[in-house]
């Protein structure tokens, strides 16, 4: 809650850190100036790239009170513009899995290191960022909370599996650990409102903590203000949403 006669400040800048198998990537790191200790929450880009969008998103967490850091996932694939180095990587079929994991949680220990860290750290994605979040929810121990919006391909079948992507992220729903928050819209097809479904099915099915909040009137990446799927009302709901559940599991 912010007052007329507080204080604010952030900093914010482009980094080095150590990624996936000791590599050394950069990242985009945005955080609060004052007394903390402050929560961490790590973003994953999706797949239009580490573009501004992204960078944006991350000082909103940082001006809500969050470090927030978001790797640049395609930095082993060369640098350009964010749209052609995310058109390269669309071409050779996306970033593997694991290499994505391995970049993630580097990035989660790199914000848990920082001294004024409070030690719980979420993760946040969109589109494939989504998926990627819902599958660190699974296979790491390093985040106690997952926003995952409108993920893509957290349900796969069996023709969508591949070498980079080699398991559905839904198959692994019994090893969640954390918090989850799903926000989806309802005319979105990737996942499309069936999928939505079965992705809870399997969720209450193994008694995790969860929540879903599912949009009318909103398709597929209806928080891009810099797109025509925009929605502001939805959107606008939606980042209440995710800072009130951050709020409840990261500052308690």
């Amino acid at each position: 809650m912010y007052t007329t006669d507080m204080y604010e400040g952030m900093i914010a800048e482009t980094i080095t850190m150590s990624g996936h198998g000791g590599t050394e990537i950069n990242a985009y790191l945005a955080k609060p100036i004052g007394d903390g200790p402050f929560p961490g929450v790590v973003l994953i880009h999706h797949l239009p790239g580490w573009d501004e969008l992204y960078r944006e998103f991350t000082r909103r967490f940082a001006h809500h009170g969050y470090q927030a850091i978001c790797p640049n996932l395609y930095y082993r694939d060369g640098h350009g513009t964010p749209e052609d180095v995310a058109a390269k990587v669309r071409s050779v079929g996306g970033v593997a899995d694991d290499q994505v994991m391995g970049d993630l949680e580097s990035a989660a220990n790199y914000l848990k290191q920082l001294s004024d860290n409070n030690g719980k750290t979420a993760v946040f994605g969109t589109c494939s960022g989504g998926r990627h979040g819902f599958l660190a929810g699974c296979r790491l121990d390093v985040f106690d909370a997952v926003v995952e919006c409108w993920g893509g391909n957290v349900i796969m079948d069996e023709s969508s599996i591949n070498e980079k992507q080699p398991v559905s992220p839904s198959s692994l729903t019994a090893n969640f650990s954390g918090s989850l928050l799903g926000i989806f819209g309802n005319e979105d097809t990737s996942p499309n409102p069936k999928q939505v479904d079965e992705h809870e099915r399997l969720l209450k099915a193994e008694n995790k903590d969860y929540v879903f909040h599912r949009y009318d009137g909103a398709g597929h990446g209806f928080n891009y203000y810099d797109r025509p799927i925009y929605r502001q009302e939805q959107s606008v709901d939606s980042w209440v949403k995710i800072f009130d559940f951050l709020d409840n599991k990261l500052r308690s």
